[in-house]
């Protein structure tokens, strides 16, 4: 066996911390309890959403600040296909998913070539257009949002109930097959050389990979995953409105990656727990300046290194061969 092949395989292997935290996710459903469903609910809708930016900006290096454009839209899908279509959740969820990764594909074309100045130009284009005709199209309620949706019980038999209960279990399992897909994904040859580009995009294409083709795919995939995890939202929740399509919805996912480091398939999941976490307790201890504190945290944690405060994150990258 070649060393590039050894490499892939003991990439490949599952480290036993990885294991632990599969387990500890179910397990979180029974630990969260009625009180901190919703909380964890939102945590698990978003750690989804993270990971979903993480795969082109932390992979392959295409740079976002419209990934928010997904999410809105798979957001309005679920809801519209619910109030106008079938309620099912998990045909909505479909084609939620389906519906973005079509948007991902028409609009990776635009974000193949161009600087990473011109992506993030174009990203946010692309999300602006999304929210002014969310904002005035009649059928998705405008600034008001869509109300009315009812989702029917999950399966046939579980309902969504106020506690969130159904609710977590159903983003957990979401989550859960997404991190599966994507370790799949990042620990292949075409994972590889999503880094590769990443890293040198000319000496990629230098060596014969189709670089287009691959940033292509990636990027719609990430959409799909994006738009899943709206679609979620707008599911727990029975609504669906401008705020998913908004630019802070893109900004805060940014921040999750960053806490949790790009490149390292569990760093949007763990900047999502981080993020969430923080946001609640300062929103429950100072709700009027809550977003100074966060701001300030976040300055001194560029300023000082993320390192030094997340040392066991950094060495769970380091097993993990990121």
């Amino acid at each position: 066996m070649s060393g590039a092949a050894q490499s892939l395989a003991a990439a490949r292997r599952w480290k036993p911390w990885e294991i632990a935290f599969l387990v500890l996710l179910p397990l979180s459903w029974f630990a969260a309890g009625e009180q901190h469903s919703l909380l964890a609910n939102e945590i698990a809708i978003f750690a989804l959403f993270a990971l979903s930016l993480d795969l082109i900006l932390g992979y392959a290096g295409i740079v976002s600040l419209g990934h928010a454009a997904f999410f809105g839209t798979g957001a309005y899908a679920a809801a519209l296909f619910a109030k106008f279509v079938m309620p099912d959740p998990l045909v909505g969820l479909v084609v939620a998913t389906a519906l973005t990764a079509v948007l991902g594909a028409a609009s990776s074309v635009l974000v193949m070539r161009g600087s990473d100045l011109a992506r993030l130009m174009i990203t946010l284009g692309v999300a602006a257009i999304l929210y002014e005709l969310a904002n005035k199209l009649e059928f998705t309620g405008g600034a008001d949002g869509l109300q009315g949706v009812t989702i029917a019980p999950l399966l046939g038999r579980f309902e969504f109930d106020l506690y969130g209960r159904v609710a977590f279990a159903y983003a957990l399992v979401v989550l859960i097959v997404a991190l599966l897909i994507a370790r799949r994904i990042v620990h292949s040859p075409f994972g590889w050389s999503l880094q590769a580009i990443r890293d040198n995009r000319l000496r990629a294409g230098a060596i014969g990979l189709n670089v287009d083709a691959r940033l292509g795919v990636i990027y719609t995939i990430s959409a799909a995953m994006a738009g899943a995890a709206g679609g979620v939202l707008a599911q727990t929740t029975g609504f669906a409105s401008l705020d998913g399509l908004d630019f802070h919805r893109s900004a805060d996912t940014m921040l999750m990656v960053v806490i949790g480091g790009a490149g390292w398939l569990w760093g949007g999941v763990f900047g999502a727990i981080a993020f969430k976490l923080l946001h609640d307790l300062l929103s429950a201890w100072t709700p009027q300046y809550w977003t100074f504190w966060l701001g300030l945290f976040l300055v001194v944690l560029v300023m000082v290194g993320r390192d030094r405060f997340f040392k066991p994150w950094l060495w769970f990258r380091k097993g993990s061969g990121a």
